[in-house]
């Protein structure tokens, strides 16, 4: 399976649950996670979507936890079986 296998089928869970799963580009900053995503009451979290079995890169790696002192969430997302927790976790918090 292909990364934008999974990218797909991510940002149409996210979608069918209400939410906003957008493409995130940070010309200047390299290393950002892939998809910003937004749930309804302020909820946003970061996912770094990878084909299966692949792992982030040492610059990504570095900014999901200069993030997460930021206090936001951050997830490598490289299976189809991780979206629905991915999502709970975020519309959770």
């Amino acid at each position: 399976m292909r990364e934008t296998t999974v990218e797909s089928k991510f940002f149409k869970a996210v979608k069918a649950k209400g939410g906003l799963a957008v493409k995130f580009v940070s010309p200047s900053f390299n290393g950002m996670p892939d998809r910003m995503v937004m749930f309804p009451g302020g909820r946003i979290g970061f996912v770094e979507v990878k084909a299966p079995g692949k792992t982030p890169r040492p610059l990504q790696w570095s900014r999901h936890r200069l993030l997460r002192r930021m206090g936001f969430l951050v997830f490598v997302l490289d299976s189809p079986e991780q979206i629905g927790g991915i999502i709970d976790a975020i519309q959770s918090t």
